[in-house]
């Protein structure tokens, strides 16, 4: 992204890319993704809440929907938990990669 602004003679600078990146993963109009090397991933999801499935060889996302919502809130209450949000991301290669 910064390099495509960079080719059309954008002035913006990518500390100003970064931090606009970190807002929207704040505000939730962006995902991120946190790679086994440490580098941070946006990508843009949809806004419904869901999981995903990541392949580790090519980064292909998918989003997926995983029956356990019953389940984070029943061991939630049971140990007194509120305000309860979770993240599930499954790793593995994709068939294109396989």
């Amino acid at each position: 992204m910064f390099a495509r602004l960079k080719g059309t003679g954008s002035s913006v600078g990518l500390a100003t890319v970064y931090r606009t990146l970190n807002d929207m993963a704040e505000s939730g109009d962006v995902d991120v993704v946190h790679t086994e090397t440490g580098e941070q991933l946006y990508r843009l999801c949809g806004t419904a809440h869901h999981h995903h499935l990541i392949c580790t060889s090519c980064g292909k996302t998918i989003e997926v929907q995983a029956p356990l919502e019953a389940w984070v809130q029943s061991v939630a209450q049971e140990n007194g938990f509120t305000n309860v949000h979770h993240v599930l991301d499954v790793y593995g290669v994709c068939a294109d990669c396989r």
